[in-house]
């Protein structure tokens, strides 16, 4: 059994199971939707026209998520004039799962569980990265008991009393300087033969 309906100012053929993108409605994830404007309704080589709508008809889905959609891009220009503007927009939809359809005395049902996994996770999932989970804060460590107390204040006094100093750092710049005395030597050595030798 398949239907026709018109939401959103667009019209959509449905079945029951299918997962239908339409034009932003309102409700959160897990909700259901009824749509009263079916056009059509078809069962096998029997089909029913609405004139507009078919009376007692009505298709019912559930909302898995609301979500911006593709990006659209708005570009004008007038030439030779400098005149280039771009713009973009993002539409709200909402993506739903076609549940059941009811009409003219019969009544499909989609067999199915929902699954509202969102396509953001699916896309994660498809690439192999992990959805992005908001870590919570683990819980305080508890305090120590009574009994306990007394050797961990004992061990906190003695590493105060027993610290090492710390190495002192390392000269980096000696070995620069010895590097340029062995360069600049032997060009010393070979201006006094130069002198020398007049």
């Amino acid at each position: 059994m398949y239907a026709v309906i018109k939401t959103g100012g667009k019209q959509y053929r449905v079945q029951p199971g299918d997962l239908l993108v339409v034009e932003k409605l309102d409700g959160e994830p897990g909700a259901d939707v009824a749509f009263g404007d079916v056009l059509m309704l078809g069962d096998g080589d029997t089909v029913t026209l609405g004139a507009p709508i078919v009376d007692g008809a009505s298709v019912s889905a559930t909302l898995i998520e609301t979500r911006k959609g593709e990006k659209v891009k708005i570009f004008k220009k007038i030439r030779r004039q400098g005149y280039r503007r771009t713009r973009g927009h993002r539409q709200l939809e909402s993506v739903l799962r076609v549940t059941s359809i009811a009409g003219v005395g019969k009544t499909d049902k989609w067999d199915g569980e929902v699954d509202l996994t969102t396509k953001a996770v699916l896309n994660a999932r498809a690439r192999g990265l992990e959805p992005r989970v908001e870590v919570e804060d683990k819980p305080a460590k508890a305090a120590p008991k009574k009994a306990d107390a007394a050797p961990v204040e004992a061990e906190a006094d003695a590493p105060k009393a027993e610290a090492k100093p710390k190495a002192a750092p390392k000269k980096a710049a000696a070995p620069k300087a010895e590097a340029g005395e062995t360069k600049a030597a032997p060009k010393k050595a070979a201006a006094k033969k130069e002198s020398d030798a007049e």
